[in-house]
């Protein structure tokens, strides 16, 4: 059976697209599910809190695996995860970057680079999250192109409908050339400020642009507290964090995944 491929994405960096794709992947290896977690960032945030070790800036990551100047796949790249049955496609150093301006001038083909380096070991795995880059760059392309479903993650405040109609129309045209079977699984409302009037109203306008759109939100949303992001930073599952808080959120990204996975 091959993987279901998710890729994580909004052009407007900070959201906590690496924050939520690690506790998704948490979430899915507590199912006792094979994950794959690809960091298509080249700030290499998500590499950072998920594999085992330190990835060396030379060390051969993502970019050797869609470069068309190394001779490294995905399956020669992959290292261990924080926990048993989580593997990492690292990003260190600059790397990265430079392989997303060869991808701009490498013409045909390019936008299925990821999907088809993926293809070699999607049968190893249950699950693979794409944590993609905050822009709608060839590194974003190929995570849409190689994904069966979307997760949009955002925040519920300064949403601009603009930005939704902007990663919405990418999302259209990637299925409209290169992945007609691509699906929108999911909008992920996170570090959501519930106490706050802004924090409701914003809340309020997404899911009325979403409606609009026909994407569901996925509920409850994700509440800002610090423990998400100390749990993330020190490279634990929140259910290893010892709280009864922690333990409750680390439960909501569980539903999340069950939606995400029913909608895909």
């Amino acid at each position: 059976m091959t993987a279901r491929i998710y890729a994580l994405c909004n052009q407007k960096g900070g959201v906590g697209k690496s924050t939520t794709t690690f506790h998704l992947a948490r979430a899915a290896v507590l199912q006792g599910r094979r994950v794959l977690v690809v960091d298509n960032d080249p700030q290499g945030n998500l590499t950072a809190v998920a594999a085992a070790e330190p990835v060396g800036e030379d060390q051969a990551g993502l970019a050797d695996a869609l470069s068309a100047r190394a001779p490294e796949t995905v399956a020669d790249v992959i290292v261990p995860g924080v926990w048993p049955g989580l593997d990492v496609v690292p990003t260190s150093g600059v790397t990265l970057g430079y392989v997303r301006d060869e991808l701009v001038i490498a013409g045909a083909g390019r936008e299925g680079r990821l999907r088809e380096a993926l293809a070699e070991v999607a049968g190893d795995y249950d699950v693979i999250l794409i944590d993609c880059a905050p822009s709608l760059d060839q590194l974003t392309i190929n995570g849409l192109t190689a994904a069966q479903g979307v997760v949009i993650v955002t925040h519920s405040k300064q949403w601009s409908l603009s930005g939704l109609a902007q990663l919405l129309d990418t999302i259209d045209n990637v299925r409209r050339y290169y992945n007609p079977g691509l699906s929108v699984a999911g909008v992920v409302v996170n570090q959501h400020e519930e106490r706050t009037v802004s924090g409701q109203t914003w809340l309020d306008e997404l899911h009325t642009a979403a409606e609009t759109r026909g994407l569901r939100v996925l509920a409850p949303p994700i509440p800002k507290r610090v423990v998400i992001a100390d749990a993330t930073e020190a490279a634990r599952g929140l259910d290893e964090w010892g709280s009864a808080e922690a333990a409750a959120l680390g439960a909501l990204y569980t539903d999340h995944l069950t939606v995400i996975e029913g909608e895909s």
